[in-house]
């Protein structure tokens, strides 16, 4: 088990973790500004931003109360994206990155990449699967062991795709996330199509 300095909110996972909605309307703001009209791929671009929307109302659907600035879980998700990989969620982050990043040219998808690695890859989510590990031992550790962190090497049994899926939930949960794709989308094509 991680001890309890691990989960400390203080540490810069923690704040990362807190701080994710910001520091991911930061990262946006600087692949605007990086990239250049009329070099990027615009249809490639949506249809990623369009599926990693689709897979965060997948996995929104299927848990809840993940909109919060600290780690809570009351119990352990492992169907529906959850059987496919442990951080559907932050995948469905990572698809919208990139399409926004491919719209605006091979500079964007550099920055993009490099910084989706850093933020997610070695501090939100380590800080999240700390958590995890400390509430559910050996439940999580089984499931960490047989489910891919972020990218998805395996086809999962057609079971770990079925589980509870709540439509209500993605109003409530969803919906800023939703305006917040919506815009930066819009704001990614006019760049590429050189509106500014």
């Amino acid at each position: 088990m991680r001890s309890v300095k691990t989960m400390n909110p203080r540490t810069l996972r923690g704040r990362a973790f807190r701080m994710r909605g910001g520091i991911w309307t930061a990262l946006a703001l600087l692949m605007l500004c990086l990239g250049k009209g009329g070099s990027g791929w615009v249809f490639p671009g949506i249809l990623l931003v369009v599926f990693g929307q689709g897979l965060r109302f997948w996995a929104a659907g299927t848990i809840e109360g993940y909109r919060s600035e600290n780690v809570n879980a009351n119990v352990l998700v492992t169907w529906g994206p959850y059987g496919i990989v442990r951080n559907p969620l932050y995948l469905g982050n990572g698809l919208i990155g990139l399409g926004w990043s491919l719209m605006v040219g091979s500079a964007a998808v550099v920055v993009f990449l490099v910084a989706f690695f850093l933020l997610y890859g070695l501090l939100i989510i380590p800080y999240e699967e700390g958590f995890l590990e400390d509430q559910f031992g050996k439940e999580y550790i089984d499931y960490r062991t047989s489910t891919p962190r972020l990218l998805p090497f395996r086809i999962p049994e057609r079971s770990r795709l079925q589980g509870p899926f709540q439509k209500s939930r993605l109003w409530n949960s969803e919906r800023h996330s939703v305006y917040v794709t919506a815009l930066g989308t819009a704001l990614f094509v006019m760049k590429s199509l050189e509106v500014f």
